[in-house]
């Protein structure tokens, strides 16, 4: 599935790449996450026109798919029953799909997975696990027949009274077609469009794709692995993001429709395909089929490639996987190592116990009333005890137009320097974020590598929007005082905002 291009090749696509320039664009809460465009373009105005060509093709889809905005046109469809409808050839060809590929799994992927999800939501709410019963109604609710399709006519009945939604690869759908009408109204050389996780890569460059690890909870954490892709599509599933919590376990959002149970035995599943909806699918149907039967499954599909993490962390992948892999980068370590105050010596126990820790900041771009909205600049670094900042942990911006926004960061000549000469961002695939939530990890060193002394330093969180406001929250925390939680108050940029010194590798 990985192709080698020829060096002549290779050569030719780089010289035709010479003139574009790469052009980001962020926005929060679309299709209920995040959404990141990235595009080769000859010029800003091409790209422009490929952010409002894709954006433009995501909401017209939406109002067709989408499963919970009640003025969709599948919501209005679910409200009809024994009707023959006629309805527009996304909504019949969506429809057709899931038909395909409930028959290609044998039920593991089904609309009325809906029904199962339901049922554990609302048991969550209880504070209890489901009954048998309960399971036993869901499965049979499953098992009905939802909907007759007429592909002469056009129409679909609507049959079955259970809930329905098109969750598995609607999205992966919707990525794609974006991802076309960018390319054409922009006259893109590549284009990749990323949808809280799930991406289409298009055009001429290759992209890097870090696939997150699933044991992980940080933006800033080593990935699993990073592939190399060129116009692909890559889809991750996993339930370490989503889920229900009861009696203090968690339990994946993502159901096996055939026992209305959630499914436990795949941490997460990441595909490679050529088509969107392939990838999706299967990324889905992966984490509920046993891995030997997924793996037969992901053969049949023509170019493509899979990567399976077992609960017990074992890796699975499919027999052209590893050609794809790029070089593991360099290890990430997040433990905060808190060093002798007197003397600086090596590493040694803050007050609380023994052993490494590391400070997670969590943050919740607060959501816009009115829809999506371009991601803010954000800015996170470390302050020593003199106000002397020592490390950036996290600086997210496009472009350096509106840099100076982010007014505290941009005023220490040593914060700024510290960003220079690092790593170009890459594609990132994981399972669906909620929108707007992040968190960023600090290892306890300072720009240069060096573990710091326990003692107190201060977290600085800056957020500032174009021609929108700037927020700056500051808060100090010792060091040498053991594990700590601090829930900060939020602010018109970001709704939540907490700081977690913990245990290195302590629950997310």
């Amino acid at each position: 599935m990985w192709r080698v291009i020829a060096a002549g090749v290779l050569a030719n696509l780089i010289g035709a790449l010479r003139a574009a320039e790469w052009h980001r664009f962020q926005h929060e809460n679309v299709l209920g996450t995040s959404l990141e465009l990235r595009f080769a373009a000859g010029s800003r105005v091409q790209a422009e026109a490929g952010e409002a060509a894709a954006l433009a093709e995501i909401d017209r889809l939406a109002k067709i798919l989408s499963s919970y905005d009640a003025t969709s046109e599948f919501r209005r469809w679910l409200a009809t029953q024994g009707e023959a409808r006629r309805v527009s050839p996304e909504l019949f060809e969506v429809l057709a799909l899931f038909d395909a590929w409930r028959d290609r799994t044998d039920g593991a992927l089904d609309a009325a997975a809906e029904v199962a999800g339901r049922v554990w939501r609302e048991a969550a709410g209880a504070r209890r696990t489901p009954s048998a019963a309960e399971l036993d109604a869901a499965v049979a609710a499953v098992h009905q027949t939802h909907w007759r399709l007429d592909a002469a006519a056009r129409t679909a009945t609507h049959l079955s009274t259970a809930p329905l939604a098109l969750n598995s690869f609607a999205k992966s759908y919707i990525i794609e077609r974006a991802c076309a009408q960018a390319v054409t109204a922009g006259q893109l050389e590549t284009a990749v469009v990323n949808i809280g996780g799930d991406l289409v890569v298009r055009g001429a460059a290759r992209d890097t794709i870090a696939i997150t690890d699933p044991v992980a909870d940080a933006e800033n954490d080593a990935p699993l692995v990073q592939i190399a892709v060129r116009d692909r599509a890559v889809a991750t599933s996993g339930g370490y993001r989503r889920g229900v919590e009861i009696g203090g376990r968690h339990y994946s959002h993502l159901v096996d429709p055939r026992t209305a149970r959630p499914v436990e035995h795949v941490l997460s599943a990441t595909v490679v395909s050529p088509r969107a909806v392939d990838a999706g699918a299967l990324a889905t149907a992966l984490c509920v089929l046993a891995p030997d039967e997924g793996l037969r499954l992901a053969a049949s599909v023509r170019d493509t490639e899979c990567l399976l993490v077992l609960a017990d962390g074992t890796r699975r992948a499919s027999a052209g996987w590893a050609g794809g892999e790029l070089p593991a980068p360099a290890a990430a370590t997040h433990g905060v190592h808190a060093a002798v105050a007197a003397g600086g010596g090596g590493a040694a126990a803050p007050a609380g116990g023994g052993g490494e820790f590391e400070l997670v900041v969590n943050f919740e771009i607060a959501r816009i009333t009115t829809g999506r909205a371009l991601r803010p600049y954000v800015a996170v670094w470390i302050e020593d005890k003199d106000g002397f900042p020592l490390r950036t942990i996290a600086l997210w911006y496009n472009g350096g137009r509106w840099l100076p926004d982010l007014r505290a960061w941009y005023r220490a000549d040593q914060l700024r320097q510290m960003a220079e000469g690092g790593p170009l961002p890459v594609s990132v695939a994981s399972a669906t974020r909620s929108a707007g939530k992040y968190s960023v990890k600090w290892d306890g060193k300072d720009s240069q590598g060096r573990p710091v002394a326990a003692g107190k330093y201060t977290v600085a969180v800056e957020a500032a929007r174009e021609h929108g406001t700037h927020q700056l929250v500051r808060q100090e925390l010792d060091f040498s005082a053991g594990t700590q939680h601090v829930d900060l108050p939020g602010n018109i940029e970001l709704a939540a905002i907490s700081l977690d010194y913990r245990r290195q590798g302590g629950a997310r």
